[in-house]
């Protein structure tokens, strides 16, 4: 048997998101988030239209459905970006680059 001090357990809340950010699905997790919020921040209409596609730190990329929707959406960006900070808090995205898809 070793000798020597036994570290203390950590709590797994601690731990599952650092391993996760270690393992890079931090991204993934921050997507989840904002999709699961998605509709009530940006509302039915838009969703239909535009959906989130990955979380680059604070930056937001959405693909839109059609040219018309994707001007539209760029114009609304700073709407879109307040309704996401009203429904995700701290953790919403600051920035929004929209993509025809």
């Amino acid at each position: 048997m070793r000798g020597g001090r036994r570290s203390r357990p950590e709590p797994l809340a601690g731990l599952v998101p650092r391993v996760l950010r270690e393992l890079g699905f931090d991204e993934a997790a921050g997507v989840m988030r904002v999709a699961r919020g998605w509709e009530e921040a940006v509302g039915p209409e838009v969703a239909r239209h535009c959906r989130p596609l990955a979380l680059r730190g604070r930056l937001l990329e959405a693909e839109v459905d059609s040219s018309a929707w994707c001007q539209e959406l760029r114009m609304r960006a700073p709407e879109i970006l307040a309704g996401l900070r009203r429904v995700l808090g701290e953790d919403a995205p600051t920035e929004l680059r929209l993509h025809l898809g």
